[in-house]
């Protein structure tokens, strides 16, 4: 499994693909340093920042880059092939490849997360992102890695889902919030260091038994597809 991984990353920092992972988290960063340099007031600019581009953007769009680059590209490409063809459990492709995907993921977006929660609130707010952060990379990579092996678009749908299901739907019809990863991250980071800032809509039980379920839901239904798949790299 070690060696899948090492490949799998390899791979993916080669690509061009790892350049689009820079732009959010630095933006999110400038933002939140110019707010601080200027002295605005936190309490103006703090939501719209670290929950309007951070939670709702910078660690869904990181996690969906990630998530559907660490295997999506060797099925469209074909070279599943060779990993199909390895004396490997079709557990631990997934499972390697899910570790990198959910590492990159929570590095590239809790760092950022971090610092604009120091700056608009404290160390313990930018801590308690950081667990946040990687509950949901954990829960997103498991999501759209499963994306990748299920359909041919799954850049397309998973926007649509962090767009339409989250970022619309999820905001102004409540039944829909028990199936937004968003929230669940919300709950859990508001919980661990309650400010102003956040307004979680699902209770923390929720939140944290949610989470689970799309990580170990989304793992075990990837591994089942990968089965699946035929040397050829077809699902047979």
């Amino acid at each position: 499994m070690s060696t899948v991984a090492y490949i799998t990353a390899r791979g993916l920092f080669g690509r061009r693909r790892v350049l689009l992972l820079l732009p959010l988290p630095l933006l999110l960063i400038g933002l939140a340093a110019i707010c601080r340099a200027y002295d605005v007031d936190p309490g103006q600019w703090g939501q719209a920042v670290v929950v309007g581009l951070g939670l709702a953007v910078v660690l869904p769009v990181i996690s969906l880059i990630v998530g559907t680059g660490v295997l999506g590209s060797e099925v469209d490409d074909g070279t599943i092939v060779h990993i199909l063809t390895k004396p490997l459990p079709r557990r631990d492709i997934i499972l390697a490849k899910l570790l990198v995907a959910a590492g990159v993921s929570a590095v590239t977006a809790a760092v950022p997360l971090f610092v604009a929660g120091l700056l608009a609130d404290s160390v313990r707010f930018g801590l308690a992102l950081v667990v946040g952060a990687v509950a949901g990379a954990i829960a997103y990579s498991a999501l759209f890695l499963l994306l990748s092996l299920v359909t041919r678009r799954p850049v397309l749908l998973g926007l649509a889902y962090i767009l339409v299901w989250e970022g619309l739907l999820g905001r102004f019809v409540s039944g829909t919030r028990v199936l937004s990863i968003e929230q669940y991250v919300i709950s859990i980071t508001d919980k661990i260091a309650p400010t102003g800032m956040l307004d979680g809509k699902v209770s923390v039980p929720v939140a944290i038994v949610m989470s689970a379920v799309f990580a170990l839901g989304g793992t075990i239904y990837a591994i089942n597809r990968l089965g699946s798949f035929s040397v050829a790299g077809e699902t047979s």
